[in-house]
């Protein structure tokens, strides 16, 4: 409905699979520690964290290792342990977070004039959508393959690998909630609109999660 508006059909093209939390020159362990922190983060998280103390910084993918190992940055964030290790961060930071709960995963997508999709005969259609398909499944699956090896050499390198602490993820949320229902009001014909939709599956799927993903013990996410 929301890309109809704009005479546009989208197609999912690839998937980066679950992304990480970013690397730290040093620890972090509570709110305290995000004061006056360098962060490469962008977009609604670099708002989120600069509410509690961060000061995020727009930097280019091709310019983050130099930053860190310049010290112009204190933290950077990027996509996952094979992306990361090809940027070469591990040699500049060595402490590594999860979760990126602000881009939990990355869906690609092609966007296509409705018009001139129709234009199209009808094997051409169905081969741009096949081709789509498959690259977003192709996509996914090496990422998730690649990740694994990737992780192991981290690990075998020293990588010192940690969560976030439940103080900070409570704070992360919290301040996201806020800054959701800013930008909603703000917005409500567009970002509302999407916001409203995604609460809506949030709340239905969070009954399957709790099923499917976590022990009785852990509960409901």
């Amino acid at each position: 409905e929301f890309y109809a508006n704009y005479r546009l059909i989208h197609f999912p093209c690839g998937n980066t699979g679950a992304q990480m939390g970013g690397w730290m020159r040093k620890p972090i362990s509570r709110l305290a520690d995000l004061k006056g922190l360098k962060f490469r983060i962008g977009g609604f998280a670099g708002k989120v964290i600069e509410r509690l103390g961060c000061v995020p910084q727009n930097i280019p993918g091709g310019e983050i290792y130099q930053a860190l190992d310049k010290g112009t940055i204190d933290a950077a964030e990027w996509i996952g342990p094979y992306d990361d290790e090809l940027l070469g961060l591990p040699s500049v930071a060595r402490f590594y977070y999860t979760p990126g709960w602000w881009e939990p995963s990355t869906t690609n997508e092609l966007m296509v004039s409705r018009r001139a999709l129709a234009e199209l005969p009808a094997d051409l259609r169905l081969a741009l959508q096949t081709a789509c398909a498959e690259t977003f499944l192709w996509t996914r699956r090496e990422y998730d393959l690649r990740n694994i090896e990737a992780l192991r050499r981290l690990r075998a390198d020293g990588v010192q690998l940690r969560s976030f602490p439940p103080t900070l993820m409570r704070a992360f949320a919290q301040e996201s909630e806020r800054q959701l229902r800013e930008q909603e009001r703000q917005d409500p014909e567009r970002f509302g609109y999407v916001a409203a939709e995604w609460r809506r599956f949030r709340t239905r799927i969070r009954d399957v999660i709790a099923v499917t993903q976590f022990s009785p013990e852990e509960g409901q996410p």
